[in-house]
């Protein structure tokens, strides 16, 4: 069962990441947009790093809340300019 669990949280961070720096070299939004699901993952593992210094209460509040909202946030970009790329192929 850790081992399960461990490889989840392997692949959700390593998507995470993924999507976070694909939406970072996004150059058609603006600045705020391209670098919020970014600095929502770094908080989310500066605030998983408080387990190490036994906060283990703050760190189980905010990291998995940031991560989340970190995945939901860089997936809905890219879905979005995927649709906008399409309308336009459409259209031209």
């Amino acid at each position: 069962m850790l081992i399960a669990t461990a490889a989840v949280g392997i692949t959700v961070f390593c998507l995470t990441l993924w999507c976070s720096l694909a939406v970072a070299r996004m150059r058609s939004l603006p600045a705020w947009r391209r670098y919020l699901p970014l600095s929502l993952f770094l908080i989310a593992l500066g605030a998983s790093l408080l387990r190490a210094f036994g906060i283990a209460e703050i760190a189980g509040a905010i990291a998995f809340p940031f991560t989340l909202a970190a995945l939901v946030l860089s997936v809905s970009e890219i879905r979005s300019r995927r649709s906008r790329s399409r309308a336009g192929l459409h259209t031209g």
